[in-house]
């Protein structure tokens, strides 16, 4: 069997079996195997297993557990998206998929780190312009977080300048 098609049986039973975390594991292969349009169904597939286990995650009333793989993998999917929003410059759309996924995680860094991608969208702050002066990309890379978890002392005027406003975080 080609590694081709050997790759797509992998990629089909990931998705079969609602496996986010093995799609991501697969991930690297997928970029080297796979041509632009089977790549963009790849991530569309993770997105939607993403969106179905957001909807099942809601209607239980609880929250996702970072250290339980598949809540992890799904957190990871919709920051993506959002961020994706976000650089796309949606900024409405950002803020509403960050303030969700702020209270969706047991996890209170990536909880507060969230609250600030979400109040920098709500306020129209260009993703670039969060980029430069809100996030600490170099900090945040020494973290070692899938998510910007790092920031830089600007932050903390944003979220003075809101609460001056009397906007909640």
């Amino acid at each position: 069997m080609s590694k081709d098609k050997e790759l797509k049986e992998k990629v089909l039973k990931a998705q079969q079996d609602g496996d986010i975390a093995s799609l991501y594991v697969l991930e690297q292969q997928a970029h080297d195997t796979f041509d632009e349009e089977t790549l963009q169904g790849f991530y569309a597939n993770i997105l939607d297993l993403a969106l179905e286990r957001l909807t099942q995650t809601l209607e239980k009333h609880r929250k996702m557990d970072t250290d339980e793989v598949q809540d992890f993998a799904t957190l990871r999917a919709l920051y993506e998206y959002a961020i994706e929003h976000y650089s796309a410059g949606k900024t409405q759309d950002a803020a509403a998929l960050f303030e969700v996924l702020s209270g969706l995680s047991n996890d209170e860094k990536f909880s507060a780190a969230l609250k600030l991608h979400w109040m920098a969208a709500q306020e129209k702050i260009s993703f670039d312009d969060f980029l430069d002066r809100i996030a600490d990309i170099e900090a945040t890379q020494r973290a070692g977080t899938f998510y910007i978890s790092e920031f830089q002392p600007e932050a903390q005027k944003l979220l003075d300048n809101l609460k001056y406003k009397g906007k909640k975080a």
